[in-house]
């Protein structure tokens, strides 16, 4: 049966009644509803983070990770066809491969990014036991912005290697806005799960998501500067604020809080001396 189950909430009282995988009826409300007990379910929600509406059904996030790796690994394996095969005269070979250099610099850089964000994608779901459809919508926002991303990457790349400032100007302001729409995807994953506590594992921190949904903003608010200074000044210059973002989640994908050094000083401080 795994961990599929349903709330059910009457008042101030809420009970976890195991849901069979064949029905969608809710079952009766009994004490030992399927022989449930504190031994074999020792996460029993309290009243404090009941939902406010009376029947939430809600499944395990076996699924969702399933689903979402899938298209994360389908996303990184299509990359590889941006990289075609040069049609090359005899003893060409090495000129046309060199001169596919932006092919190679878009799908390193496309595959490290979406490499990035699974790692926050992975980060985030450790610390989610329950999936309503509420986080349901807000992860595949968020996937539908993420394998957008190899598009804009490969434009941008091209773009710069034809010299075109035009062009240039275009494609950057297309990375811009492709990135600060999945940066939006983050901030709304991140607010679901900051309203529906009751979706989270015991040991988060109730402000955990709270705080994750600021590095979110910021990605917002960064990606629209890196267009506007792409569009008014110089594309290049945006470069390096599109490169400094995936750095920067990459650096702290198990939280803002929770980066290594982050965590290594906190342990130095408590070590008894």
């Amino acid at each position: 049966m795994g961990r599929r189950a349903m709330y059910h909430h009457e008042g101030s009282q809420r009970s976890l009644i195991p849901k069979s995988a064949s029905s969608r009826t809710v079952l009766p409300r009994t004490e030992n509803a399927m022989g449930l007990s504190e031994e074999r379910n020792n996460r029993r929600p309290n009243t404090e983070d009941a939902p406010p509406w009376p029947h939430v059904r809600l499944a395990d996030t076996d699924r969702l990770e399933s689903f979402s790796d899938s298209v994360f690994a389908i996303t990184i394996t299509l990359l590889v066809a941006e990289i075609v095969r040069p049609e090359y005269e005899p003893g060409h070979l090495l000129e046309k491969l060199l001169a596919q250099w932006p092919n190679y610099v878009a799908f390193l850089a496309s595959f490290f990014y979406i490499g990035i964000i699974w790692l926050n994608h992975r980060a985030v779901f450790a610390r989610v036991r329950y999936c309503d459809r509420s986080l349901h919508l807000a992860n595949l926002f968020c996937l539908l912005a993420s394998a957008l991303i190899p598009f804009p990457t490969a434009v941008l790349s091209t773009a710069l290697q034809h010299a075109n400032p035009f062009d240039a100007t275009i494609a950057v302001a297309l990375y811009a806005a492709i990135g600060g729409v999945m940066c939006l995807a983050w901030l709304l994953l991140f607010h679901v799960l900051s309203i529906h506590s009751y979706l989270l594992e015991d040991h988060v921190d109730p402000t955990f998501f709270p705080k994750e949904r600021h590095r979110a903003v910021l990605g917002v608010a960064l990606y629209a500067v890196g267009g506007v200074i792409g569009w008014v000044y110089a594309p290049r210059f945006a470069l390096i604020i599109f490169l400094a973002l995936p750095i920067f989640y990459g650096i702290t994908s198990e939280g803002l809080m929770e980066t290594r050094v982050r965590i290594l000083l906190r342990r130095a401080t408590h070590e008894p001396q």
